[in-house]
């Protein structure tokens, strides 16, 4: 029996970390996932990284799919070094040099200084090296034909900010940031601020929400993996993206009125839980049920991602408790 006749017979949920290498889209990426597993419906993936970048690339299988829009919201951290001193019209090293500049008098306490005005929230214009769309067409498409539209900026949120390398022209950052935020426009803005220019040398994803680059694997090693059969030993389940939220236990009549889409009561109403407060839910089997909120004026548990699950969850143990 062929790889791609077992990959019918048996639903796959589940998510896989890829450590994406520099040079690939992230398409390329699911389309080779695709062909190696043999599952052609299904399958995406969960936050685009450019083709410079590389590091973690959520894949999504099956039903996790519909845990996509939670997983992209999430906070990310990126490693990104910067050249100073030059530049480009792309805003990294694969662009055309428009400006050199000497960046020899900043010293690494006038760089963190400037490094402030980047932490928190502050606007920032999207680059026209983006698939960001605009009147129907992305951005990098309107750049490629040297049309430049202006842009509205918008709101983005950097959490953490530190300097992590310091070995002038270069500079290496990490940084933990929110949902819309351009790393490239980040360097581009910061090396106008130092009045020197600047352009991202190298970016690598190291994280997006709690999926980390220390779970991930190349894709030439999750090939190897999917040929011989054992690629669905490397997913991780649904649950394992939403260990953030609170947990609780329904009955089985409470699971059934659920999937029906009804909303229902349960004992861990109280004015502690807030309005649209979100909350794992597990079968008492072990079956990770889905999210639901609450929904206060009603006082009773709404569904919000429910799911029909077999497998019991690896986060439910013996005694029912969630971990």
């Amino acid at each position: 029996m062929t790889q791609q006749m077992k990959a019918k017979e048996s639903p796959t949920n589940g998510f896989l970390i890829i450590d994406k290498a520099s040079g690939m889209t992230s398409m390329d990426v699911v389309r080779r996932v695709k062909q190696a597993t043999g599952k052609k419906k299904g399958v995406g993936h969960g936050g685009t990284l450019d083709p410079l970048a590389e590091g973690v690339l959520p894949i999504c299988f099956g039903k996790a799919t519909r845990l996509m829009e939670l997983l992209v919201s999430q906070t990310k951290e990126y490693t990104m070094t910067i050249r100073l001193g030059v530049t480009t019209d792309t805003y990294d090293s694969e662009g055309v040099a428009s400006e050199e500049t000497t960046y020899s008098h900043l010293s690494r306490d006038t760089i963190e200084k400037a490094l402030e005005k980047f932490r928190g929230t502050f606007p920032q214009t999207p680059p026209m090296h983006s698939a960001l769309k605009i009147g129907g067409k992305r951005l990098y498409q309107l750049a490629r034909q040297g049309i430049e539209v202006e842009r509205e900026p918008r709101l983005v949120d950097v959490h953490d900010i530190n300097i992590v390398g310091f070995a002038l022209p270069f500079l290496t950052i990490k940084t933990e940031c929110g949902r819309g935020l351009y790393m490239r426009s980040l360097a581009h803005d910061f090396g106008q601020e130092l009045g020197c220019g600047a352009h991202v040398a190298y970016l690598k994803r190291t994280r997006t929400g709690p999926l980390s680059i220390d779970g991930a694997m190349s894709l030439e090693e999750f090939e190897k993996e999917a040929y011989a059969g054992n690629w669905r030993n490397f997913l991780q389940s649904l649950d394992s993206l939403l260990l953030s939220y609170k947990s609780t236990i329904a009955s089985e009549r409470t699971a059934q009125l659920l999937r029906n889409g009804q909303a229902v009561f349960l004992p861990i109403q109280g004015q502690r839980i807030g309005h649209l407060d979100t909350y794992r839910i597990y079968t008492e089997c072990g079956q990770f049920l889905g999210l639901i909120r609450y929904d206060k004026p009603v006082d009773r548990w709404v569904p919000f991602k429910i799911f029909n699950l077999h497998e019991r969850s690896p986060h439910f143990d013996q005694e029912h408790q969630v971990r």
